[in-house]
């Protein structure tokens, strides 16, 4: 099982203080009904928090005209918006929402290359919320296709959230369906597409990175 690069410390220092909490429990009880519970609870923590952080090996169904989506979680948001931080036009806007059980490792949605990308210092308001897309702490990356597409996204930060990981760089050219980036707990992801996008989805729809179509352009 692959983990995250950039997580590999946090699920040390998981590890690091479940250990010290076992050991302090184990030097001040004996009591089996305190000392097994705690163990297994301890335990439960440690595998969710590395299941967390996995990068999954998926089926990679994304391409230079097929927009898969670029996080597991339940789509809440379609919608047709003005996008003003970079493409400056109308847009359908997709948001999917990740919470604790999802995987949040993020993923390309499309074949192309990085225009822009910038990261925003912001709040923390609950991720699910249509403020949230401005208010909160993300960063913004647009990726352009051979046939001259824009597909804009944002991966926000939510209430628990302390840590986006982003590897967009401008100017460089990225395959649909490799990792490129990672959210730290609940979070969401924001998709603006053109407006001619066929979309494949609907409100409310669990999807999967990589692997569930959301669109084709």
């Amino acid at each position: 099982m692959k983990i995250d690069k950039n997580s590999r410390g946090t699920i040390a220092l998981v590890y690091l203080i479940s250990g010290l909490v076992a050991l302090t429990v184990f030097h001040f009880c004996s009591k089996w009904w305190v000392l097994a519970p705690v163990s297994l609870l301890l335990l439960a923590f440690c595998i969710w928090q590395t299941l967390f952080f996995r990068v999954p090996v998926r089926q990679k169904l994304g391409d230079g005209v097929t927009v898969t989506s670029v996080a597991d979680g339940k789509v809440v948001i379609i919608e047709k918006v003005f996008e003003k931080e970079y493409l400056m036009r109308d847009c359908i806007q997709v948001s999917v929402y990740m919470d604790f059980w999802d995987v949040h490792a993020n993923f390309w949605p499309v074949t192309g290359h990085i225009t822009y990308f910038r990261y925003n210092p912001g709040k923390h308001l609950l991720a699910f919320l249509p403020k949230a897309s401005e208010d909160n702490e993300h960063t913004c990356t647009n990726m352009r296709t051979e046939n001259g597409k824009d597909i804009f996204f944002k991966q926000l930060a939510g209430t628990f959230a302390r840590r986006i990981v982003s590897y967009s760089k401008v100017g460089s050219m990225e395959n649909a369906g490799e990792q490129c980036g990672i959210i730290k707990f609940g979070s969401r992801i924001d998709m603006f597409l053109p407006l001619d996008a066929k979309l494949e989805i609907e409100l409310g729809q669990q999807v999967r990175a990589c692997e569930t179509v959301i669109a084709r352009i």
